[in-house]
């Protein structure tokens, strides 16, 4: 496997590895209360922040890999376009953190009020993930060329619980998480068998 399809293989899992570690270790969190993002507040907020800017370099490494492997095939344009554009949404958030609240970081209110940047952060992650899952709609083309059935009709149904996260984040945090997660951890999978075809095709 190349390092651009390890890139894409690794991202999400360590970037959940890394939250949910430091959600255990910081004082107030709680993950059916607070949001991975909020970890970038407070002391030891650095660690999330230099999260966020490392998986947002491997998401535009596993890019870079998509183009690569699908270079000529269907979903080799915008497949690796969208999957940069959810690296890049990182990015954002690392420069733009979440605001604070719910208790977190210790001390915070409970209520949040949104200021410029959490708004900032908070659009970048509306259009990072939007991306990812038009990636996958996309991406199951490839799937479907290569005869890959299974793997073409799961890119189309996994954006569907993706965005039902996100439509459940007003009432459930924890909600948002799982669905933002199995983004992740399918952008793992799909990379991981678009660079083993490639290389089994070779």
């Amino acid at each position: 496997m190349s390092r651009a399809a390890l890139c894409g293989v690794v991202a999400g899992p360590l970037f959940l590895a890394a939250g949910i570690a430091q959600g255990l270790a910081r004082d107030g969190f709680t993950f059916t209360r607070n949001a991975i993002s909020q970890l970038a507040l407070g002391e030891a907020g650095w660690v999330q922040t230099v999260s966020f800017l490392l998986t947002g370099a491997l998401l535009a490494g596993a890019a870079a890999g998509v183009r690569k492997v699908l270079r000529g095939e269907p979903g080799g344009t915008w497949g690796p376009v969208l999957v940069g554009v959810f690296g890049l949404s990182f990015w954002v958030a690392a420069g733009f953190p979440a605001d604070a609240g719910a208790g977190f970081p210790a001390g915070a209110a409970e209520e949040t009020v949104m200021s410029g940047h959490g708004a900032v952060h908070m659009a970048g992650g509306m259009v990072g993930h939007l991306a990812l899952c038009a990636a996958f709609v996309v991406l199951g083309r490839a799937f479907a060329a290569r005869g890959l059935r299974g793997w073409a009709v799961a890119c189309r149904i996994v954006p569907a619980f993706v965005l039902a996260g996100f439509v459940a984040s007003a009432a459930s945090v924890l909600a948002f998480t799982a669905g933002a997660g199995l983004g992740l951890l399918w952008l793992a999978l799909v990379t991981a068998r678009l660079a083993g075809g490639a290389a089994a095709n070779r």
